[in-house]
């Protein structure tokens, strides 16, 4: 069951009480000495503590015991006894933690209901405890995967703004992780304990907005048949995350200026404000300062969003990222028919290279989420890959790039652990020559720029090896026949 730590100075009370707990199934330790009760709580981390608030009928030893008990990790849940009718102590007791209180005389009965009820909470605390840890886990920066210079900019501004109240103005395209990073900037503060409220701006008509955000009041409008609570009101002591804040209506505007100046928000049809303690995280698509010059945003409330902004760069910005990202998106699958991990070949890999990426990341992982589905075995060839990526290859040269080279896999690099990257760091892309570097400019024909990628691997596999053909075509994972063949294929022009 659970243990638990009992501290009274009347060892009858003590023997009485251990003997009903240990009927219950649980672990009991007792004391009659609160400086021997006050050591033993860390030894023993016990669920819950019983402690007296007087001991030798002068000395509160009851409130450092509470005190010492709350701080624990994770904390117990304490019930409070007092026997002098010292209901100002108990009051006291409570406002520093204590989970309920009991006056001597007390009916066992009576701490026995008391006990069950402070377990179920403690219990039920303890798992939003560990939700909380997980969210925390799931949102920390290092879920937050690049390498690339620019994603390192955003690392280190995050990490210094992320435990502050400061507004942040959340700047990218779409699929760029525009809420990963808000839920990371709020799980890695210390609103981490509130909520976290994200609301899509551009998803609701603006009437329906209004109610979602501030509240109404019953009768304020055909349909508000309660009154309703506004989204910010929800997330008091937290962090709101207003997506799409560029499609916001001016109305709107004036009442969110409002709330970041004074703090405050007003219901639909109320005539009375209510205070707010929230963090503000802004997320637009559009280029605010156009939409200011044209009329359409504020300036005064772009100024306020506007405080800290946290730029993220495009897909496209960082595109040597990407095999990081796909090692990411494939990390822990594996296929349910082979029940090994996933690979991908070299050439399905330089596709995904070559692609523009209007979606960015997001259109990145359904892409490798499909062809992770689709894939027949556990290596991902190019025909797993969806058909907008191979528009601009004939059914022959989509064939070709799946037999040619369907046992040379890319070794995939290592995620980073640490929290954050550190900004020397770079991971293994000697697969993959980067567009500038292999000469190819933007425009040339996808088969062009594959067949330049291939024939700079070739080379560098061939100067790795000395020039020995058939370590090599071992690297490569292809035959010594495909190999001399390719080699003895024409460059491809610079």
């Amino acid at each position: 069951m659970s243990k638990v730590l009992l501290v009274d100075d009347e060892m009858t009370m003590v023997q009485m009480v251990a003997e009903m707990l240990r009927e219950g199934g649980h672990e009991v330790f007792p004391f009659t000495n609160g400086n021997a009760a006050i050591a033993a709580l860390e030894t023993h981390s016990p669920e819950l503590v019983i402690t007296d608030l007087y001991f030798d009928k002068a000395r509160a030893h009851g409130l450092e015991i509470l005190q010492k008990a709350r701080a624990l990790n994770p904390p117990a849940v304490v019930i409070v006894i007092t026997g002098f009718g010292s209901i100002e102590t108990a009051v006291e007791a409570m406002k520093k933690g204590a989970y309920d209180y009991l006056e001597k005389p007390f009916k066992l009965e009576e701490l026995k209901l008391c006990v069950q009820r402070a377990l179920s909470y403690n219990e039920a605390i303890s798992e939003n405890f560990y939700l909380r840890k997980q969210l925390k886990k799931k949102y920390q920066f290092s879920q937050i995967i690049g390498s690339a210079p620019k994603m390192q900019a955003v690392f280190k501004l995050i990490e210094r703004v992320a435990d502050t109240d400061s507004t942040i103005l959340i700047l990218g395209e779409s699929g760029t992780g525009k809420e990963l990073v808000a839920r990371a900037l709020h799980f890695n503060s210390h609103r981490q304990h509130a909520p976290f409220v994200p609301i899509n701006c551009s998803a609701l008509p603006e009437n329906l907005l209004e109610s979602e955000l501030f509240g109404h009041r019953k009768g304020a409008f055909t349909g508000a048949i309660n009154d309703k609570q506004g989204l910010f009101q929800e997330a008091d002591g937290g962090t709101i995350l207003l997506d799409e804040i560029g499609s916001m209506s001016p109305t709107l505007q004036s009442r969110l200026l409002r709330v970041l100046q004074e703090r405050e928000v007003r219901r639909v049809g109320d005539n009375t404000s209510t205070f707010v303690n929230v963090r503000v995280v802004a997320a637009t698509n559009e280029p605010l300062e156009k939409k200011v010059r044209d009329g359409s945003f504020r300036e005064d409330l772009y100024y306020r969003l506007n405080v800290i902004p946290i730029p993220l760069p495009s897909l496209r910005e960082r595109i040597d990222d990407l095999p990081l990202l796909v090692a990411h998106f494939l990390k822990d699958k594996v296929n349910p028919r082979t029940g090994k991990p996933f690979q991908i070949t070299r050439p399905a890999m330089d596709v995904l290279c070559a692609h523009g990426w209007p979606g960015n990341v997001r259109e990145l992982e359904n892409a490798i989420e499909r062809a992770a589905t689709l894939c027949e075995g556990n290596i991902i060839q190019v025909t797993d890959l969806p058909p907008s990526l191979l528009k601009n290859l004939s059914p022959e040269e989509v064939a070709a790039l799946s037999v040619e080279l369907s046992a040379a896999t890319v070794t995939l690099p290592e995620i980073p652990t640490p929290a954050l990257y550190p900004l020397n760091h770079t991971h293994d892309t000697t697969f993959l020559a980067a567009p500038e570097s292999s000469g190819a400019q933007p425009g040339v024909p996808l088969k062009t720029f594959l067949r330049e990628q291939e024939w700079a691997f070739l080379n560098r596999t061939m100067a790795q090896t000395g020039g020995d053909k058939e370590k090599a075509a071992l690297l490569l994972g292809v035959s010594l026949a495909t190999l001399y063949r390719k080699l003895s294929e024409d460059a491809p022009e610079t």
